[in-house]
């Protein structure tokens, strides 16, 4: 039985999330499985991956084959990595203590790492919220400009207006005590 590494997908059209399962080769995609190890949301930026890191490393041991986008999760927590460091160990190239600590430095990289992703996708997204919001306030304010002056033009009218209106009244009053 030729064990797999896959992806079983669950969720909405558009928003789906995968559990990553040991499954035998011959399932179906959604079908039974042997173990669920841990799952994967690549909506949320950068994805969301809860793995069980043991267990993933044991059956990458025993030679469950991963599919591409389970191998690269694989790489992204580490558990190839460790793998590999391991097969050193059984070569005799490093002893345990130094493959756990050439592992460990390779966490703390990739924490560090994934935490400045983060934080520049949160400053990505302040900036554009930024000019978004300066943008909008430039445009507002030439409507209220145009306003502004849409309703100065009429005040001036409409007092051209009643001034002519005046003055025609004042000529008017003025006429008949000319003809008088």
């Amino acid at each position: 039985m030729a064990t797999k590494m896959r992806l079983q997908r669950f969720g909405k059209k558009g928003q789906a999330y995968f559990h990553i399962v040991i499954a035998d080769g011959r399932a179906p995609r959604d079908g039974r499985f042997i173990e669920k190890i841990g799952t994967y949301n690549p909506i949320s930026k950068p994805a969301d991956i809860q793995l069980d890191f043991d267990r993933a490393l044991y059956w990458v041991k025993t030679g469950a084959e991963p599919t591409e986008t389970v191998e690269a999760i694989l790489k992204y927590t580490g558990v190839a990595y460790m793998h590999h460091l391991l097969k050193g160990v059984d070569k005799g190239a490093m002893n345990e203590e130094q493959a756990q600590a050439k592992f460990e430095e390779w966490k703390t990289v990739k924490v560090a790492k994934i935490e400045s992703a983060k934080n520049d996708i949160g400053l990505k997204a302040k900036k554009e919220d930024k000019k978004r919001l300066e943008a909008e306030v430039k445009v507002n304010q030439a409507k209220a400009d145009a306003l502004a002056k849409k309703l100065a033009a009429e005040a001036k009218k409409a007092a051209g207006i009643s001034e002519e209106a005046a003055e025609t009244e004042e000529t008017a009053e003025e006429t008949p005590s000319t003809e008088e």
